[in-house]
């Protein structure tokens, strides 16, 4: 009979294997359906570990599972204006499909909702995609919801040199 543990840690930004780890994760996640991106040149996981590690709000959670990295969660500490105390985006939560289902994602999600407690945060936000249905269950067993009224997400690519519009 095997026996597996699962650790949640705060990333160390000095830990060599915590970098590779993240830059590992993020590409596996990129590359999965529900990523969709091209995976990540050797100069962009530079600019990833870099700009996560000099954002001065940033948590990365690492999830590992027996020895092995399998899941990350990042997120963002903001200020709500309505409020008026601080709170947590969640960015990414990523768990490599071969460990899926197992408890990691709810592993990484408690261990958010506790720092979020204890940085006294007012709610914690995160976005989903519609057809990511194991992740809304998976947020709505920890009692997210959806906003009331419903909000969409937009977004804007922006380029080195903007033109004023």
């Amino acid at each position: 009979m095997t026996t597996t543990e699962t650790q949640i840690t705060i990333c160390n930004y000095s830990n060599q294997e915590h970098l590779q780890a993240i830059t590992a994760l993020i590409d596996a996640y990129i590359k999965d359906e529900m990523g969709g991106g091209e995976p990540l040149s050797k100069p962009e996981q530079l600019r990833l570990v870099d700009g996560l590690s000099s954002h001065p709000k940033t948590i990365v959670l690492l999830a590992k599972t027996d020895g092995v990295f399998t899941g990350l969660l990042t997120a963002f500490e903001n200020f709500s204006t309505f409020t008026v105390k601080p709170m947590i985006n969640i960015h990414d939560v990523i768990v490599l499909k071969e460990y899926r289902g197992k408890g990691i994602g709810r592993l990484l999600m408690n261990a958010i909702i506790v720092e979020a407690q204890n940085r006294k945060c007012s709610r914690i936000t995160l976005e989903v995609r519609k057809d990511n249905i194991a992740a809304q269950s998976l947020y709505k067993s920890l009692g997210f919801d959806e906003t009331n009224p419903g909000m969409f997400y937009w977004r804007k690519n922006c380029t080195v040199n903007l033109e004023p519009a």
